[in-house]
């Protein structure tokens, strides 16, 4: 179904983001953990995407320490995640889950473990997926305020985190905007439209309703449009969620 997740990724109303996580790039270890894929099969998922979607972020997550993990297979997934670099890496020490035949098998020692992990990072901060964009522009759809109070949150249509000045009625706004500096995980951006030209997500209704059989009723100001492209939109996110789990069932 790699085409018609394609087709959904592309389309305007929904972010070009997946995230598919591989657990490990050494096929051994992808058979111990009984993943029913193996490492070709995920690098092909990330070739096609990357190659029909432009943009697109593909997250993925890395589980180090597995009980049966050799020098040689971590050696692997290190190979795997250098030949992607992924912009978002989720880096987790395996744990054994009760119930579970790896939670029988004997665990590797702890400092050899660490010591992955490590490794691991160490790759993951070497690169920073967002710096050559100074200057780019892009559209943002902004959706929260920072932990810090300081800035908006926002997402381009790749999902990748936009941060933006505070100043008044931007959530819920898509916004143009030029970007200003970079980090490991987000970019700074400054508006470059004015008010006039921002687009709000909000369907706009008159302060004044009417009874009708009992029932107050609100009309909506030029809404019919806003509301078919409202449920198009939600349409589309059921048809891509439903695609996404139909087609990484191999891999949960």
């Amino acid at each position: 179904h790699l085409e018609e997740i394609a087709k959904v990724l592309n389309h305007p109303r929904v972010y070009a983001f997946m995230h598919v996580p591989v657990q490990s790039g050494s096929d051994s270890v992808l058979g111990e953990m009984k993943r029913e894929y193996c490492r070709n099969e995920f690098e092909h998922v990330v070739d096609f995407l990357r190659s029909r979607v432009p943009g697109v972020t593909i997250a993925t997550d890395i589980i180090c320490g597995f009980p049966t993990e050799t020098e040689e297979d971590f050696e692997e997934t290190m190979e795997m995640c250098a030949k992607y670099r992924f912009p978002s890496l989720f880096i987790n020490q395996f744990f054994p889950r009760p119930g579970t035949p790896a939670a029988k098998m004997e665990r590797i020692p702890a400092n050899l473990v660490k010591k992955r992990t490590k490794r691991l990072t160490d790759l993951f901060n070497s690169y920073s997926p967002y710096d050559s964009r100074k200057g780019e522009q892009y559209t943002v759809l902004v959706t929260e305020i920072s932990h810090d109070k300081q800035h908006y949150v926002g997402h381009n249509k790749s999902y990748e985190q936009i941060l933006l000045p505070m100043r008044e009625n931007l959530l819920g706004t898509a916004v143009r905007v030029r970007i200003t500096d970079t980090s490991k995980f987000s970019m700074m951006a400054e508006i470059i439209d004015d008010e006039s030209e921002w687009t709000r997500c909000a369907i706009k209704q008159e302060s004044n309703g009417q009874i009708q059989n009992g029932k107050i009723t609100t009309h909506l100001q030029d809404g019919n449009e806003d509301i078919i492209k409202k449920y198009v939109g939600f349409g589309l996110i059921f048809l891509f969620v439903a695609l996404i789990i139909q087609m990484l069932s191999k891999f949960l």
